[in-house]
């Protein structure tokens, strides 16, 4: 120490520059705990305290609209401080050590904004983020106001030196989208314990639906039930009653050619009028003339490409739960219900007459395997076994196997990918029925 810095120590300089140090320790200690409260506060909790009537927490939601600018003010304003602070301190040291003073202001300094500025105020604004983030909304709208030209000008020239290197921006892109986030938040809770497994899956499946197309989830058209235009009246009306679907297809000539839709209801009912109508003496010759066009319903033709978002509107819009997938050309290629939709949220439905149910469930073997219908699609094989198959290639597990072997494989084949085993156990012409999948 000098000889001046007794007298130094004395001097009001010296307790000026000390305050305004402190003072400057606290603005960095209010930056910093800013940035976190306010990156961290979940929108979703803003939100619901805004429309509770909470004032701070509304500043706060209208804050975080740009992360951007609101980033660039606050560390624009800490770092401001910070250096300004360091500055004052090795001065301050250096009056009170000579050249020394230098390495002592660099130590406290460090010290000081470690601990005051940035783990305090931090660790506080992690803990209580959303009650932090409406505290501090008031004063660092200001901060946002003052800063806005000087930032402004900072990200225009950021962005310039990107692009510079290839590097696109989009001013207009959240920091994470909120899907991505409540998937995330889903994830983690299923895996941390707090979430169950049923209701991460119904979450994330009303999520899918606006990535996720028809043609991933219809019937294919292979398993579709029709009725034939031209059959006997009488025959129809076994079918319909025998078959396990209230609403059938109708075709004329050819299954491509689907000229109606009839609902097992009302055909039942208006061959019961006609009859009823014909008396005992002529109910032969009306079941004989009964043309089923009359209660049949006009095709509704959807895109394979719809996505299942659009076409589960356009169903409650149509007042319709029944409809037929085209491709580009025209071609059938399946159908889809209402039902299809509603399944990929809550999972199966099933009833007293669905008889696919079991067929297309998945069946664990004793040796640790699990024997799989061919037909059963990825994504409904993943959400019940908890597997990560990509369904990138294939809508199904059968597709999947002919995707990766490159060829339609024979009975008792096996293949091993994506950390599976899988070995084809029936197959029926180029389909293949049964799978047994081992994990490896």
């Amino acid at each position: 120490m000098t000889d001046a810095a007794p007298g130094f120590l004395l001097d009001t300089a010296f307790w000026i520059t000390a305050a305004a140090i402190a003072a400057l320790l606290v603005l960095s200690a209010f930056f910093s705990g800013s940035e976190t409260a306010l990156t961290a506060a979940s929108r979703g909790k803003l939100r619901a305290k805004a429309d509770k009537g909470d004032r701070g927490a509304g500043r706060a939601l209208a804050i975080t609209e740009d992360n951007e600018r609101l980033i660039g003010s606050v560390l624009l304003g800490n770092n401001l401080v910070n250096i300004l602070s360091a500055s004052l301190a090795t001065a301050l040291f250096t009056r009170l050590f000579g050249e020394s003073g230098v390495v002592w202001a660099t130590l406290v300094m460090t010290l000081l904004v470690l601990i005051f500025a940035e783990v305090l105020p931090k660790t506080y604004a992690i803990t209580r983020p959303e009650a932090a983030a409406a505290l501090v909304s008031a004063p660092i709208r200001i901060v946002v106001l003052v800063f806005s030209p000087v930032v402004s000008a900072v990200r225009a020239l950021t962005r310039g030196l990107l692009t510079l290197f290839g590097v696109k921006t989009d001013p207009h892109a959240q920091l994470l989208a909120v899907r991505e986030e409540i998937a995330g938040a889903l994830t983690l809770g299923h895996s941390e314990g707090t979430v169950e497994k049923e209701d991460r899956d119904r979450i994330l499946g009303a999520l899918d639906l606006g990535e996720r197309t028809v043609d991933e989830i219809m019937l294919h058209r292979s398993q579709i039930e029709m009725i034939d235009a031209g059959s006997p009246p009488e025959e129809i009306l076994q079918q319909a009653l025998a078959s396990p679907y209230t609403r059938l297809p109708i075709y004329k000539d050819e299954p491509e050619n689907i000229v109606g839709v009839v609902h097992a209801k009302d055909l039942s009912r208006a061959m019961y009028a006609a009859g009823e109508a014909a008396g005992d003496a002529g109910r032969a010759a009306a079941y004989e003339n009964f043309d089923i066009m009359q209660v049949a319903m006009e095709p509704y033709f959807v895109p394979e490409t719809t996505t299942l978002d659009d076409q589960m509107r356009n169903f409650l819009k149509r007042h319709t739960h029944f409809a037929l997938v085209v491709d580009e050309y025209g071609a059938l290629q399946g159908l889809i219900t209402l039902e299809d939709i509603l399944e990929e949220i809550v999972g199966e439905i099933t009833d007293e007459f669905d008889t696919s149910a079991a067929e297309a469930g998945v069946t664990r073997l004793d040796d640790g395997s699990f024997q799989v219908d061919g037909a059963m699609t990825i994504r409904d094989l993943n959400r019940a076994m908890d597997w990560n198959l990509p369904d990138d290639e294939a809508n199904t597990i059968a597709g999947l196997v002919i995707h990766e072997a490159q060829m339609i494989p024979s009975e008792g084949q096996q293949f091993s990918f994506h950390g599976f085993r899988f070995e084809v156990i029936r197959r029926v012409e180029n389909r293949i029925a049964e799978l047994r999948i081992r994990p490896l």
